[in-house]
């Protein structure tokens, strides 16, 4: 049985090689990104990650598997940001 198979739904994962190539599972949305920042919601929270030349290789949602390439420099957790806009958190 291949190691996959025997991550729990939901998991959340971090692999990072050489700070250069980064891997993540877990990855439920990607809010915003540039070359030097990407904000994605995760299965363990909100996770931004800072570099420089950072460029999305691989996305799926449907897997919910992310891979990065450039010069990470930092990787944080924060609080979960509220979904929507300014009016839709106004409205509420």
């Amino acid at each position: 049985m291949p190691y996959e198979e025997l991550r729990p739904e939901g998991g959340h994962r971090l692999i990072l090689e050489e700070r250069e190539q980064l891997t993540v599972s877990g990855v439920e949305e990607v809010e915003s990104f540039d070359e030097n920042t990407i904000v994605m919601d995760t299965a363990q929270g909100t996770l931004v990650v800072r570099g420089e030349g950072l460029h999305i290789e691989k996305l799926s949602l449907d897997g919910g598997d992310l891979k990065v390439e450039g010069t990470v420099e930092s990787l944080t957790y924060e609080e979960s940001r509220e979904k929507g806009g300014f009016f839709a958190r106004l409205l509420r």
